[in-house]
């Protein structure tokens, strides 16, 4: 008697479609704003703190390897530009699109904020907040980024002073030439230990987003957002016009290419950013994603890094702006017009303050303290701060892309080719692929 054979598991496997990760977020997304719903209208303490619990360890695993993630991705990201033709010109035309970027957002940030006066009437006023834990200053920021030390910019997570670190060897290790090749090697192979780790939490992004929206709604419900719903409307509309209307018209204008295609490609990492709150930690995805729309491995090494550590269009533009209208009109402090020109100042040149990790708190402090107007006012934006972050982080990770891409396509090194076919909705492995040699680049 003839027995039909159990299938095997590759041909289960086949059987099981794959479900997308854009559709394995967006599913942790509703989940977890039912669960946080129904802990807040319930009173149910026991899903709350489990909610809590998921949503803490997503973030912790991912800021379990951040700063040997920064230290490494930096480094290798310095000496990868020297197999890069017109390496200074590629770093100074992306510093100046950085610039540019910001600039236009900051502008939007500040247009929505004098539309829509977002602080008045909201009856809120310093005893509503609490006392920020961070400060930031002109003076903290130029002295903090040299440390004192080698070990406690890596256990306090000071980025800034990882990424000085970090370029200070990678040039060092350019300047020593072929005595230094044994350490370059090393760096380049914890760098992709270290990006297969992250690659691991990333793939929890599903179950984190479950937790962390969950917490969010069962902590702060609807009547907080009652109070911040014209500053969180506002935060959320300044980026939404800086990512689906500023990104958009630049690929189209400036780089020649599909902006559609753009999102296609891009979208694992932006997604990412909304859930995790950290440009740092969605970095090693940003980077492939920028690789696979044909942005060359030499050049996407170093513009992304980099970018996850300086470029905030939406934590350091959008979001200080519109934060210190909303702060003057609750305390009750006119702006002149100079006060406008020193916040478009302060975003521009200060965004390195963001470091690239979840929340703003040290860039607000930053322009607040430019400004004058009351520190207490940072105290009433931290309750709403993990709601609005996640938009805001998103926006930061597209517009890292989104620079490399203009100025490759400039450059006449984009592969448009790639470009053209680039799908990132389905994921695969985060090991780094083979480098692309990039175009050499006319003077």
């Amino acid at each position: 008697m003839s027995s039909t054979p159990p299938p095997s598991t590759a041909s289960l496997r086949g059987r099981i479609p794959k479900v997308p990760f854009w559709a394995q977020i967006l599913l942790g997304l509703v989940v977890g704003a039912l669960l946080g719903w129904a802990a807040k209208s319930g009173d149910i303490s026991w899903l709350s703190t489990t909610l809590g619990k998921i949503g803490d360890l997503f973030v912790q695993l991912l800021m379990l390897v951040i700063a040997p993630l920064v230290f490494f991705a930096i480094l290798v990201s310095i000496t990868n530009l020297r197999n890069v033709s017109n390496a200074a010109r590629l770093a100074t035309r992306t510093l100046m699109w950085f610039m540019i970027t910001s600039l236009i957002a900051v502008l939007i940030g500040l247009g929505i904020g004098l539309l829509t006066d977002p602080g008045a009437g909201t009856g809120l006023t310093a005893a509503d907040g609490a006392e920020p834990k961070k400060h930031g200053s002109w003076l903290d920021f130029l002295t903090g980024i040299i440390p004192t030390d080698i070990v406690t910019p890596f256990t306090e997570l000071k980025v800034m002073q990882i990424v000085f670190m970090a370029v200070v060897v990678g040039v060092a290790i350019l300047k020593t030439g072929e005595k230094a090749k044994p350490v370059l090697t090393l760096s380049h192979s914890v760098l992709e230990l270290l990006q297969k780790a992250l690659w691991w939490v990333i793939k929890l992004a599903p179950l984190g987003t479950l937790g962390l929206v969950g917490t969010a709604i069962s902590t702060y419900g609807w009547n907080l957002l009652s109070k911040y719903a014209t500053f969180t409307a506002d935060i959320y509309v300044g980026c939404a016009l800086v990512l689906f209307v500023v990104y958009p018209l630049l690929l189209a204008g400036v780089a020649k290419v599909n902006p559609l295609q753009f999102f296609r490609g891009a979208w694992p990492a932006i997604q990412l950013a909304f859930v995790s709150r950290s440009s740092v930690g969605t970095m090693p995805l940003t980077q492939k994603v920028t690789e696979r729309l044909g942005v060359p491995k030499e050049y996407a090494s170093f513009a992304v890094p980099f970018g996850s550590t300086t470029k905030m269009d939406g934590c350091a533009s959008i979001y200080p702006a519109i934060a210190a209208i909303f702060v003057a009109q609750v305390f009750d402090v006119p702006l002149e017009v100079k006060d406008y020109i020193l916040i478009a100042f302060v975003s521009v040149i200060g965004s390195a303050a963001t470091a690239g990790l979840t929340g703003a708190t040290v860039m607000l402090t930053l322009t607040l303290s430019t400004l004058g107007l009351p520190m207490a006012g940072v105290g009433l934006l931290l309750a709403i701060d993990p709601i609005v972050d996640m938009m805001r982080t998103a926006t930061n990770v597209a517009g890292q892309s989104v620079v490399p891409i203009l100025v490759a396509s400039r450059e006449g090194i984009l592969d448009r080719a790639a470009y053209d076919t680039a799908n990132g909705s389905q994921l695969e492995d985060a090991t780094p692929q083979p480098e692309r040699q990039a175009a050499p680049v006319a003077a």
